[in-house]
């Protein structure tokens, strides 16, 4: 069965003023452990919109072999890999936050449920909670269903990586999940709520 999502290669700085340019919003640390405290990743995985590594970093940290890559030379990993144009997957499995703007995450996930069907590993994104809930994604989730999907009850994912920017963001402005696809999974996925507090690091 082929994957559903569009894969059309779209990004650009600038496509909304309110966006970071190229949508770089790092991933605090808690987002990632949560994932990891009910999804295992048998193997190695690639990070292909690592940033500036705070989501590689935890994954190493919880001792996974990891690839990291991204488009943006962010000092972390190799840059200048565009993620859309690979046609060979470089890991098992695929664990990252994606941009969003012009489309992008659903690309992102196109390409990361066609790729992994060759290594057979997972898929992980971190979402926003309200793309759950769009009438043009209906028929794809519908069709490629994840296996489970974890609301996070509050995250702050930090534009530019500029974490000074922090104190004056507020947690409700957007909601995120993690969604996972899983080889050979059909039908409804799994929900469950993960509070970050827990895995945020003291202090």
């Amino acid at each position: 069965m082929s994957v559903v999502f569009p894969h059309d290669r779209t990004r650009r700085p600038g496509q909304s003023a309110a966006r970071v340019a190229y949508d770089f919003y790092a991933t605090p640390p808690e987002a990632t452990r949560a994932l990891l405290s009910v999804e295992r990743f048998d193997g190695p995985i690639w990070e292909p919109a690592c940033g500036d590594g705070r989501i590689s970093r935890m994954l190493i940290e919880a001792g996974h072999d990891v690839v990291s890559t991204d488009l943006i030379d962010r000092g972390y990993g190799t840059g200048g890999i565009d993620f859309l144009a690979q046609h060979q997957p470089r890991a098992r499995h695929i664990v990252t936050n994606p941009p969003y703007g012009g489309g992008l995450a659903d690309k992102f996930i196109g390409q990361a449920l066609t790729l992994c069907r060759r290594s057979g590993g997972k898929v992980a994104m971190l979402l926003d909670l309200a793309s759950l809930c769009h009438p043009t994604r209906h028929s794809k989730f519908i069709t490629t269903p994840p296996s489970a999907i974890y609301a996070l009850d509050e995250l702050v994912c930090v534009p530019g990586g500029d974490d000074a920017r922090i104190p004056s963001m507020r947690r409700a402005d957007r909601r995120y999940c993690w969604m996972v696809w899983t080889p050979g999974h059909a039908g409804a996925p799994k929900l469950w709520w993960l509070s970050t507090a827990q895995f945020r690091a003291p202090g």
